[in-house]
């Protein structure tokens, strides 16, 4: 195992222990829950494989030096003396990004700056050349993190965010982010053994990443691109065996995913998407206002959803006649009396207006959708005679 090396999986709040779990299933070895990050270890076919089947990570990042800072010289002197022609040369493009919680910096951008001066001086007083800077599109991204007064140089081998998959064509006003519904999906036990309803599915993202679940599809096999894929040291051959190796544990899925809005465009953007996504063939959408429907399905049900009203959306995108506290008590009316049998779980920044479904959630997980700290809450709607167990609130 001496091919190992360290790696930082970052995440979103309260999806550590998700993203953990997924390495530990992946193979990853001294895999460490830390704040919205996961350390962990393996090779460099582990990395592709990270970046290609993780779906609850942002970004993987390679630390590759570590040291005490003080202020901007001491940063430049010791970017300087690092070994940068391991890395880069005076061909490739690179672009830096950097974080600071220290008291001796006080901007990210001049210690991007620093950094940038440091590299292209190492190689303009060496080769008589230098690198020049892509922030669009770099053939090396470089991770500048300094806390107190450490810095923390690593790679970024992911590029672009994970989330962007590479399926979404189409959106709807404020989309829900593909990593959030991913980890949604996977604390509410998603693991596709029954069938699945998104009542209100917007562009079809929960939808798809319920589909890629069920089916164990590599999240971002639809992806264009990496960042490692400009390495000096990338292997294609190793790459493309990872990507069959992940294709073949793909499996089976013998349920139902369905999806409704009662948009007709929210639709059409969600079939676009699905069929994006290659996964046609697994879910099925209609056209529908939820609160006027009934469970189709027979057996036990599993509905996740993101509720299409609340603080990220513009009033003027509202109905004008819209009322939050009405909205939310047509979900519980609507959960309690036509679907029985189902497991129903959403999201919502509107604290508030969860007293108004009436019913008692079984579970409530503190989540953040965007900067909105969130609830995901849990209804569990039984069969029969024990629908009397939720009395309103």
């Amino acid at each position: 195992m001496g091919n190992n090396f360290k790696m930082i999986a970052k995440t979103l709040f309260g999806f550590e222990e998700l993203l953990a779990k997924e390495l530990r299933n992946l193979g990853a070895g001294n895999v460490k829950e830390g704040v919205r990050n996961v350390a962990f270890e393996g090779d460099l076919g582990f990395m592709y494989k990270a970046n290609l089947c993780l779906r609850t990570a942002i970004k993987i990042i390679k630390p590759i030096q570590s040291f005490p800072v003080r202020n901007e010289n001491d940063l430049y002197r010791k970017i300087y003396h690092m070994d940068w022609f391991e890395y880069l040369s005076v061909d490739t493009t690179f672009a830096i990004d950097a974080t600071v919680k220290s008291d001796n910096f006080s901007h990210s951008l001049y210690v991007s700056q620093k950094t940038k001066d440091a590299i292209v001086d190492k190689f303009r007083d060496t080769d008589g050349k230098r690198p020049n800077v892509d922030v669009k599109h770099p053939d090396l991204r470089i991770n500048v993190h300094i806390h107190k007064e450490t810095c923390n140089v690593s790679l970024d081998s992911s590029g672009s965010s994970l989330h962007h998959r590479g399926y979404r064509i189409s959106t709807n006003i404020a989309p829900i982010n593909e990593v959030l519904a991913a980890g949604l999906l996977l604390l509410s036990g998603w693991d596709g053994q029954c069938d699945f309803l998104d009542p209100m599915c917007g562009s079809g993202t929960m939808l798809t990443e319920a589909a890629m679940i069920a089916c164990n599809i590599p999240a971002n096999i639809n992806r264009k691109g990496f960042a490692f894929e400009k390495w000096t040291d990338f292997d294609e051959a190793l790459y493309e065996k990872i990507i069959a190796a992940s294709l073949k544990k793909t499996r089976e899925f013998h349920h139902m995913i369905i999806g409704m809005d009662k948009a007709p465009s929210a639709i059409r953007k969600a079939q676009e998407n699905i069929d994006n996504a290659n996964l046609t063939d697994y879910i099925t959408l209609k056209r529908a206002n939820f609160f006027k429907t009934t469970k189709e399905t027979e057996g036990p049900l599993h509905m996740v959803f993101n509720p299409p009203y609340g603080e990220r959306l513009d009033r003027s995108d509202l109905d004008s006649d819209f009322d939050v506290e009405e909205f939310y008590a047509n979900i519980g009316d609507t959960l309690k009396q036509e679907y029985p049998g189902t497991n129903a779980w959403f999201i919502t920044s509107n604290l508030h207006a969860l007293k108004f479904v009436g019913l008692r959630p079984s579970r409530k997980i503190k989540v953040f959708n965007s900067h909105l700290e969130s609830r995901l809450v849990k209804y569990e709607m039984y069969e029969g005679s024990k629908k009397a167990k939720f009395q309103k609130s």
